[in-house]
This record gives C-alpha cells, sequence and structure tokens, in this order.
C-alpha cells in the first residue's frame, strides 16, 4: 500500500420524511405523521455533527445536498438554523454549492426566497415526468401543471442553479412518448438534468406489484441513446450516465462521490466515507435507520466499517465507471492507498472486450463499455 492523501469533503443531510411514499422508491423515507416535530429533529442534526466533527477537524466541505425523504417539508427558518450550525461547526468553502431536493406537489414548501436566504444556493426536483398519465402510474403526488409552476417559482426567487429528474422506460411508455416528455422539460431550460432508466428495486412497493408493460431491454436502450442525442443537440452535456449539464453546471457534490471523494453524512441512515492519512484507513459509518432509533439513541453511529483492499478497489470502479471523463490511475492510487496494477490486472477482461481503453497511467470507458458498466464492476467482485 502507497500513501493514502484525503481526498475533497462535503457534507451529506437526511431528511427521512415524505408526504406519501412513491412506489418505486428504496431510499430510507418514511410518511409524515401528523405529530412531526421539525425542530427536534434539527435538534438531533446538529447534535450528530456535533459528534462528527473530530472525523474531519481541520478539513475543508466543498458541497452541501440536502436530500431525502422530502427536505422541503422543513421550513425555510429551520433550514436556515441548520446551515447557520454548519458554518459554525466546520470549515466551509466559500460560496460552496448547497443543494436543497424539492417535491413539487401539494405546496407544501416554504418560500424559495426563505431557502435563498438561509444559504440554499441548488435546488433539486423530483419531477420524474411532465406527464400525468405517466405521474400516476409512478404515484407521484404532483401533477405537470404543479411541476411546471413549482419550477417557475424558483426562478422568481432568483434561483439559478436547478436540476430537474426525469425517468423514462416507463409503463407503456413508447419511444416517441419518450422523446416528448424529455422535450418539455428541455424547454423550461433547467441548468441540469438527471435522466435516469425506471429500475425495480427490492423491498419497494413495485417490487412487490410490478407494473406491466415495461419496455424491453431494446427498447430501453433505444430510449436512453435517443435522450442522449436529444440532450446533445439541445446544448446539455453528457458527463455522467444520467447526469446533464448546461453550461459546465455539474453537480459538485455528486462529482465528489464518483469521483471517490470523502463525504459526511448526517441524519436518519446517513453514510459517510472517511479516508484517514495517518493511519492509511478509509472507514464507513452508518447512521442508525428508523427516525424514531436515530432521534432516541446516542451516538448516531450504529455501524463503522474499515475498508480492505477488495472493497477499495470495487467502490473506487463503482463509482469512477459512471462518469464521461479519463481515469487517472496515480489519483486511484493517491485515493486508495493501493497499487493501480492491482486495479489493471482485475480489469483485464473488460480492456479485451474493448470496453475499457488502458494507456500508461490512465483508463477510459469507451460507448460501448459505458452502455456495459455494470459487468465491468461484476469483474471486481
Amino acid at each position: 500500500m502507497s500513501h493514502l492523501i484525503p481526498p475533497s469533503l462535503s457534507l451529506y443531510i437526511h431528511f427521512p420524511w415524505c408526504v406519501k411514499k412513491c412506489p418505486y422508491c428504496d431510499f430510507n423515507s418514511h410518511t409524515l405523521k401528523k405529530n412531526f416535530n421539525e425542530e427536534i429533529y434539527i435538534d438531533h442534526l446538529i447534535k450528530d455533527l456535533e459528534q462528527d466533527v473530530p472525523l474531519v477537524w481541520g478539513r475543508t466541505v466543498n458541497s452541501i445536498f440536502m436530500g431525502g425523504g422530502t427536505p422541503s417539508l422543513f421550513s425555510a427558518n429551520s433550514i436556515e438554523r441548520l446551515l447557520n450550525a454548519v458554518r459554525m461547526l466546520l470549515q466551509c468553502k466559500p460560496d460552496m454549492e448547497v443543494t436543497m431536493e424539492v417535491n413539487p406537489g401539494t405546496g407544501e414548501y416554504d418560500s424559495f426566497v426563505g431557502y435563498k436566504k438561509a444559504g440554499v444556493n441548488r435546488l433539486s426536483f423530483g419531477i420524474q415526468s411532465l406527464n400525468d398519465e405517466n405521474l400516476m402510474a409512478l404515484g407521484r403526488i404532483h401533477t405537470s401543471k404543479q411541476a411546471i409552476e413549482t419550477y417557475y417559482k424558483a426562478r422568481e426567487a432568483g434561483f439559478d442553479n436547478i436540476n430537474m429528474d426525469m425517468m423514462f422506460a416507463l409503463p407503456k411508455q413508447t419511444l416517441k412518448a419518450a422523446q416528448k416528455d424529455l422535450s418539455k422539460l428541455i424547454a423550461l431550460g433547467p441548468e441540469h438534468i438527471s435522466y435516469y432508466q425506471l429500475t425495480i428495486e427490492p423491498n419497494t412497493l413495485f417490487a412487490v406489484k410490478t407494473p406491466s408493460f415495461l419496455p424491453n431491454d431494446e427498447s430501453l436502450e433505444a430510449m436512453y441513446l435517443q435522450g442522449n442525442v436529444c440532450l446533445e443537440e439541445s446544448g446539455y452535456q453528457q458527463y455522467e450516465v444520467s447526469a446533464y449539464s448546461k453550461n459546465a453546471q455539474r453537480c459538485q457534490h455528486n462529482v465528489n462521490y464518483w469521483q471517490f471523494g470523502d463525504y459526511l453524512g448526517i441524519g436518519a441512515g446517513a453514510h459517510s466515507k472517511i479516508s484517514f492519512g495517518a493511519s492509511n484507513e478509509v472507514v464507513r459509518y452508518l447512521k442508525y435507520k428508523s427516525p424514531k432509533d436515530y432521534q432516541s439513541k446516542s451516538p448516531y453511529i450504529q455501524e463503522k466499517k474499515i475498508l480492505l483492499e477488495e472493497d477499495l478497489i470495487f467502490e473506487y470502479m463503482l463509482n469512477a465507471v459512471r462518469l464521461k471523463k479519463t481515469i487517472k490511475l496515480p489519483d486511484f492510487s493517491m485515493t486508495t492507498g493501493i497499487c493501480f496494477t492491482k486495479l489493471i490486472n482485475k480489469l483485464d477482461y473488460a480492456i479485451n472486450m474493448k470496453w475499457v481503453i488502458y494507456q500508461q497511467d490512465t483508463l477510459e470507458i469507451t460507448p460501448k463499455g459505458f452502455l456495459v458498466s455494470d459487468e465491468i464492476v461484476k469483474l471486481l467482485l
């Protein structure tokens, strides 16, 4: 093992409640109850962060992402109190990216002006579709009209960095319908679009009762490639399997994940990955998943795991193959502490299949490899 250098650091904050659990969602989210007290949860988030500060002492946080669940269920005042505490406890990069996920349904969100004043400078909308039949099939609580109105409200509040999620391969969706849906989204002009396939995940309602008439594999690939062309022709640059940005406004927080950066996670079920240069160790932490357990147990860490060499190789590439970017092998060695020849040996089959091009100290995923990224990752198991 060579010397490990701690990489860039981000902060993830998890909000575990939604108005309604979506049938395709496998995230740690729970239906909101009437006796919900947001101030108590914010208190726990701050205490959680206070306990974790020694893990990243002296390091600079480069981005914050508030995800869920639905962070926009919390008032602007609560978000402001939380972000003020973060700035007091951690060394934060000036003008860093601060993202908050927003559910466009039911109008439960507070004033966007208030969120902006609190320090949020990037919004991520879970749109999923701008077709009402699709939204009903996905169990979403908003309409296409509500989604568009919410987007314009954010613009009026001054937000100039907005992501919008959209799914394809939906029940009964045709190639033409997928293009029409995406074109409507592009016409709104968000800075960032996440365009990804509906997948049936274990432990979801869709896994128990799978929707009928899902597109076959041939249609899936056609929709994905059609989306790529449509987005590229509209000025969006693909930089990850499902992420597209205009004017290079990439999601810095997600890029940090994909480049195997470190992240501190607070909140119910949040994960952390922290590198320690002094001990040459990369450690994962998991917080109590159930909101009830999280708010009743202290300390908040349920599990701690030191990553072994095979874990590090697998996890590094699991993220790296998602990025449309040359992999610099010296970076692999610096962030894992492992000689990159061990990685190359495991990728011998992928190199022969021309899924990956290996030259001196770089790896490049080919267009063919991009489509079979899961197969490349399996080689590392």
